[in-house]
């Protein structure tokens, strides 16, 4: 599918008024726009109606109430006819957050094949009947495909691929009612298709319109439970091998910890102090030591390649040395970060190697970029910062889930002189946005030991701890073109120390990194090197502080975005 032709698809049941709303929320975008009538009441028939007369609307009507499955597939069936690409679907009750729908849609354009589903994140008007109940759907599902990889089935907040979706369609009769959301989710993973989310904005309107019956639904939805449990059961052996031959590149590592348990951790921190978090943790890591085959391989192809490489440079390492330990030192950085973002280190906590070019970025009030990494707590330039009020720092970051605990993150202190910006890609339009904030003297945070989620093979390789590892290109080329002064940021944690402390490393990298066009590769290949050879220096100062827990000497295989 290399086109993208999308149309919006509302199912509707008596939400005649809430519809207006909607379609007046799409029209800052030029799709059409259609509205399947499920056998509504005249009421509503009359406003639909009203609808139709705009230019990019059509009403669908079903002469009975099919149900909200039944709906859907009729509108998908349209789209199909009419040669969409996609089905974005838009539920007529109005508690979807339409200011997700860019992202929706963006990431759907990204991912062609898959189905973009919301994720709800819910303000205090939500049902607890509704929310409990959505954990039990949710739980089904995860043994229905083995894996965590749905995480919400329920959400009529999605766009569907026409291409993969109409075959699977005509495969079997699925559900016409509340349940088929779910149902069409779970096969559809069953086949091999993608799912990927965005969180999305849920309300309860006071005085809504629900359909949904507490009794009888919930008896459908157990009865399709029970099927898919039952179709699970031949497709074990395929499920299992699509969770071996999924893709390693560390984006796909996501962290088993949720947010929720963030929060348990912070207040449990907050209540008890660090002494009852740290013992804890231990119990927590534990756990996940004996159950998280990925990460403790990695470690362990980590800390093999680091006892190799001590013992060619004849060089003398720490004795506690041990998977466990360092997937312990991820628990207790991770917790560090919670701490720095609560307040609770200033520049007491820190002793500052290089303070003299702090000094004088600060006084000459000039915009740079900072270059990083997954050694030890970058989360520390907020400590390293708060004398200085003037000092606003921009840190980039790639993934969902980080994007899901800085959010967290904000929360703890939303006064935060720590501006976190999501990025998918490093492109045009994220340079010219951080042009801006380095002319207004704001500081720029990009990590440079991460291989890109869009474009894996875009690296450069250079040797790491004795084997050559790839090295993504963006940051450093990012970084020539806002044609700034280059800084490097290391904050490791002195576990020496009874209470917390940590030495913070600033360093100069560049005055302004040039790529002359003529020797464009051999400067970037030096540039990488360069900054290779320092995280190198830095990781044997503190090798359980490196949190990288992927094979970091081999790319994935992840095809790239086109």
């Amino acid at each position: 599918m290399s086109w993208f032709h999308p149309c919006f698809i509302i199912p509707c049941y008596n939400h005649g008024q809430t519809v207006p709303a909607i379609i007046d929320a799409l029209d800052t975008f030029t799709y059409p726009i259609i509205i399947i009538d499920d056998g509504s009441n005249q009421s509503t028939k009359d406003i639909l109606t009203q609808q139709a007369q705009r230019n990019n609307v059509t009403v669908i009507t079903l002469p009975k109430n099919r149900g909200k499955g039944g709906a859907v597939i009729a509108a998908i069936h349209h789209a199909h006819q009419h040669n969409y690409s996609h089905a974005i679907q838009i539920d007529a009750d109005g508690q979807h957050d339409l200011e997700a729908l860019q992202d929706l849609l963006q990431l759907s354009h990204q991912h062609p094949n898959a189905i973009i589903s919301g994720r709800p994140i819910y303000d205090d008007s939500v049902p607890k009947s509704r929310l409990y109940g959505r954990y039990i759907t949710h739980f089904w599902v995860w043994v229905e495909t083995l894996s965590f990889d749905i995480k919400d089935s329920m959400c009529g907040f999605r766009s569907y691929p026409i291409e993969p979706i109409i075959p699977l369609l005509a495969q079997r009769h699925f559900s016409q009612r509340m349940e088929f959301d779910t149902e069409i989710m779970v096969y559809f993973y069953w086949n091999n298709g993608e799912i990927q989310f965005i969180d999305t904005k849920v309300i309860y309107p006071e005085g809504g319109i629900s359909h949904f019956d507490a009794l009888w639904d919930n008896v459908k939805i157990s009865w399709m439970h029970t099927k898919l449990f039952c179709g699970m059961l031949p497709r074990i052996p395929r499920l299992l091998k699509r969770r071996r031959s999924r893709s390693q590149h560390w984006s796909n590592n996501s962290e088993r910890g949720t947010i929720l348990g963030i929060k348990i951790l912070l207040a449990i921190y907050s209540l008890l102090g660090r002494k009852a978090v740290n013992g804890l943790l231990k119990l927590v890591i534990g756990y996940y030591y004996l159950t998280t085959k990925s990460a403790r391989q990695a470690s362990e192809h980590y800390l093999q390649q680091l006892h190799h490489y001590a013992e060619q440079q004849q060089l003398q390492l720490p004795t506690n040395l041990s998977s466990y330990q360092h997937l312990l030192s991820f628990g207790h950085t991770t917790l560090d970060k919670l701490a720095a973002w609560k307040g609770d280190y200033d520049a007491n906590n820190l002793t500052i190697h290089g303070q003299h070019h702090f000094d004088n970025i600060v006084a000459s009030e000039q915009g740079v970029v900072i270059l990083g990494s997954h050694l030890g707590n970058l989360e520390l330039c907020r400590a390293l910062s708060q004398r200085h009020e003037n000092i606003k720092i921009n840190a980039l970051v790639f993934t969902e889930h980080a994007a899901r605990f800085n959010h967290v993150l904000n929360a703890i202190n939303p006064d935060s002189n720590l501006n976190l910006i999501h990025v998918n890609q490093l492109g045009a339009d994220t340079a010219i946005i951080l042009q801006q904030k380095i002319e207004r003297g704001e500081w720029v945070v990009i990590v440079g030991d991460r291989t890109s989620i869009a474009n894996e093979t875009r690296v450069s390789w250079a040797n790491f701890l004795g084997q050559q590892a790839p090295f993504p290109q963006g940051p450093f080329i990012l970084a020539a073109i806002l044609k700034t002064p280059v800084y490097l940021l290391f904050g490791l944690r002195d576990d020496s120390q009874t209470t917390p402390h940590f030495d913070v490393y600033f360093e100069s990298f560049s005055e302004q990194i040039i790529l002359p066009r003529t020797t464009r590769n051999a400067a970037l290949q030096t540039v990488v090197e360069h900054y290779a050879t320092r995280l190198e220096h830095y990781t044997l100062q503190a090798p359980l502080q490196w949190y990288n827990f992927f094979n970091f000497w081999q790319l994935s295989g992840k095809k790239d975005d086109k």
